[in-house]
């Protein structure tokens, strides 16, 4: 009796230490690899975008709403002129950027290298993309991320890992020393689910034979296949998630810009409701930024919303005029039917626009073809708005799961269209908050219709 619980708690040990440490070390790995492939793109992405649409070199209002865009996307800027030297930058000096990067840069070609900044004796993570005016090399725009700032998460992985191993440890030599001959044939199926589980079948469970402690090890294993199989999948749409939310923003701020540059409107008041969009839709960059965690403190009830008296049809309108031009570009028509005499309701207006530009934005992504019906009136004490299009419908067994925070309808295909999942969980949560409620009718091949409704300001 005793050489067995010896042999199985040492086979137990073994298992800890030869798949829980090197699980531990590939995951570490993955993520750390994950992560500063998914920082070294985003610097890479936003490097090309600046180095596009900045406009002059020498137009110092520019160069300093560039250098506010530093501090609100959390990264540092370098702008350099065509013979390397640093004309604006947000407060990093970076110095090894050499004549072959600059060479490199003059050519069209980008360059993606760690920099370091002489003041402070930091080292970043840079991108830099040339800037072309007419033709012509004008400099170079560095966008960075502090390296500090990429380890601390996945230090912090690092350290949950070393905390999760360390909790396993101490289990395996409680259990050493209540363990029976009858016990080993389920602790030998337990360590070929765990070896499985190491090798990424997270799909693999176990039997529970008793409600003892070996049921309860049974159990925990399926638990931690279950919720490492959702962290896997979380962790993998994580970036995804962010960059579909802040992408929206930022394509109205590309494309509005772009039409007042080349002069693609008609009169003086159309140019000032693309300004206004502008700048609607700086403020609302900020904000989506924040969206993850304003996730989490609804969950919490933690959110703090501003009440107000809204009118929903101004709201409506407002959201709207923003994705006319999307709308225009896919060749959708607009089906509108909102009561301007609908009753006030008590909400945040910020929030209530979000509400309705990210229906609006998931009814245009997935319409192909058609229209999209917006309704707005008053009934029974309540204010009811529909949006609906003509796109490819939700099926049936996915519609409970819809608002699901991370859910995606056939991934592949919300993959290629822009969508996360994302967005129609924090539609719910924020139309919940503001004593709403939010209820879909899809068919596949015909369309979606959301319809919100909340109660009449008194």
């Amino acid at each position: 009796m005793n050489k067995i619980v010896m042999k199985l708690g040492g086979t137990i040990m073994a298992l800890f230490f030869v798949v829980l440490l090197p699980l531990g070390y590939v995951a570490n790995q993955i993520f750390t690899n994950f992560y500063y492939s998914q920082v070294q793109q985003e610097i890479g992405e936003l490097s090309q975008k600046y180095a596009r649409t900045i406009p002059s070199l020498e137009d110092e209002t520019i160069i300093g709403m560039f250098m506010n865009l530093a501090e609100l996307t959390n990264k540092e800027i370098v702008i350099l002129d065509a013979s390397g030297t640093v004309i604006a930058d947000s407060g990093t000096q970076i110095v090894n950027v050499s004549n072959e990067d600059m060479k490199h840069l003059s050519e069209g070609y980008p360059v993606q290298k760690r920099l370091g900044d002489a003041e402070n004796n930091s080292s970043y993570l840079g991108s830099g993309h040339p800037i072309i005016e007419s033709g012509m090399f004008k400099g170079a725009f560095f966008v960075l991320a502090s390296v500090n700032d990429v380890e601390e998460p996945v230090k912090k992985i690092r350290d949950l890992l070393i905390l999760s191993a360390v909790g396993a440890l101490f289990l395996a030599l409680g259990f050493t020393f209540i363990l029976s001959k009858k016990m080993s044939d389920p602790l030998l199926e337990m360590e070929k689910a765990t070896r499985e589980i190491a090798k990424g079948n997270l799909d693999i469970r176990v039997s529970v034979p008793s409600d003892d402690e070996l049921g309860s090890l049974g159990k925990a294993i399926n638990n931690l296949a279950v919720e490492t199989n959702r962290y896997r999948s979380n962790r993998s749409e994580f970036f995804a998630n962010i960059s579909h939310e802040l992408r929206t923003p930022i394509s109205y701020l590309r494309g509005y810009s772009q039409v007042l540059k080349q002069g693609l409107y008609q009169s003086e008041k159309e140019k000032q409701q693309y300004l206004n969009i502008i700048e609607d839709e700086t403020d609302r960059l900020v904000r989506l930024i924040n969206d993850l965690f304003d996730l989490s403190k609804m969950e919490e009830g933690k959110l703090d919303l501003a009440f107000e008296k809204v009118k929903l049809d101004d709201i409506l309108e407002k959201a709207l005029l923003k994705v006319s031009m999307e709308m225009e570009q896919k060749g959708l028509s607009l089906r509108s039917d909102i009561d301007k005499k609908i009753s006030s309701i008590d909400g945040d207006p910020v929030r209530l626009e979000q509400i309705v530009v990210n229906l609006l934005g998931n009814a245009i992504r997935y319409t192909e073809k058609g229209f999209i019906d917006v309704k707005a009136w008053y009934e029974k004490n309540q204010v009811h708005v529909i949006i609906e299009d003509t796109g490819v419908g939700i099926p049936e067994e996915e519609i409970p799961f819809i608002f699901e925070r991370f859910h995606r309808v056939e991934k592949s295909r919300s993959r290629e269209l822009g969508g996360t999942g994302l967005g129609l969980s924090i539609v719910k949560n924020l139309v919940e908050l503001q004593n709403g409620t939010i209820s879909i009718d899809s068919k596949v091949g015909k369309g979606t219709r959301f319809e919100l409704r909340f109660p009449a300001a008194e």
